[in-house]
């Protein structure tokens, strides 16, 4: 009963989690998406991956190096940033620009300002957005799933060498004597041609489309798993579906004829992806409980606007972009009311 009580000051650590612990466990949710991808669109995806990651590790270790804060690469960070890169990129994109992308993404996105903690905004869609500004062709030219010979021969365009121009997709594919192949992502169908692919392919990922963005359903399981593990905010990427839906529905009601339905809006893109696994970067995001939800809103609700109003066919990438922008704003907008005051 006389013990002495012992008072702290806030933050309050809930239990022992390391900033490399975290990030581990965010690769881990990371790779069934990443195996799936590789099964999926073959060798071509594997390289792509492999450089982004080893490319994303390898300017993380030079910039830690020059500005001497030690062995940053060993907390998993670079590895993350790499990982995503390369899942938001066709499968078939050569590999000097997707080195380009990884390098963009770390030197540009991270360490520029301060690294790990310090970056304003998601490194991976730095370097993502670098790249579809400077190579607007190669980022868009889609190739086909499940290709016969995926695991013995590579996409064309995977090694071809800077400043060439790659072989023609629809070459490549008309000597797979693959039938009905359009070459064109279930987003570009419904958005030039008002044809909404089924919401079973969309769902599961027998569709062409970045390496890791086309099964909505494997991406919902491994982002359920992370928030699970208490590794992010389940309110920001439940935010950013609701945006979305939130917007999607009533043009869909007015004309379901023209406008995208919400499922479909939810199943299609990287929009499953970038809410779950980047709207949810624990730097780059908002901090106040009512901040997240904003944020969320706001990155889904753009999303759909750019998606069908906007030059592009996807939106996800900008709209999280100029999410991180405001996030300082938007926690401060939303700071709760300090106790005993008015």
């Amino acid at each position: 009963m006389f013990k002495d009580i012992e008072i702290r000051t806030s933050p309050h650590l809930k239990r022992a989690m390391s900033v490399d612990q975290i990030m581990r466990t965010v690769v881990l949710a990371l790779l069934p998406i990443a195996v799936f991808a590789v099964w999926q669109f073959g060798l071509s995806a594997l390289l792509l991956l492999l450089t982004t990651v080893g490319v994303a590790v390898a300017t993380e270790w030079f910039f830690a190096r020059q500005s001497g804060q030690g062995n940053t690469v060993a907390d998993w960070s670079a590895v993350i940033s790499g990982l995503l890169l390369g899942l938001t990129l066709p499968p078939g994109f050569p590999l000097w620009m997707a080195a380009v992308a990884a390098f963009v993404a770390i030197a540009l996105g991270k360490a520029l300002f301060g690294g790990l903690g310090y970056n304003v905004m998601n490194p991976a869609l730095v370097g993502r957005a670098f790249v579809q500004a400077a190579f607007p062709v190669a980022i868009t030219t889609w190739t086909p799933a499940f290709a016969p010979g995926r695991f013995s021969e590579l996409i064309p365009s995977t090694l071809t060498l800077p400043f060439m121009q790659p072989v023609p997709v629809a070459d490549w594919v008309a000597g797979l004597q693959m039938d009905g192949w359009t070459g064109a992502t279930p987003l570009a169908l419904q958005k030039f041609q008002h044809i909404e692919t089924p919401l079973a392919d969309t769902f599961t990922g027998l569709i062409a489309g970045s390496a890791g963005e086309t099964s909505a359903l494997l991406i919902l399981i491994c982002g359920l798993w992370l928030a699970w593990q208490r590794m992010l905010d389940w309110r920001i990427p439940a935010s950013v579906m609701a945006g979305a839906v939130l917007v999607a529905l009533p043009f869909w009601l007015i004309d379901p004829a023209i406008y995208p339905s919400p499922w479909f809006v939810l199943c299609s893109g990287g929009l499953m992806l970038a809410a779950w696994f980047m709207a949810s970067d624990m730097v780059a995001s908002p901090v106040t409980a009512r901040g997240v939800i904003v944020y969320g809103l706001f990155i889904g609700a753009l999303t759909v606007i750019i998606r069908l109003f906007g030059g592009l066919v996807e939106g996800v990438m900008y709209a999280i972009l100029l999410g991180n922008a405001i996030g300082p704003l938007i926690s401060s907008w939303t700071q709760p009311r300090v106790y005993g005051s008015k």
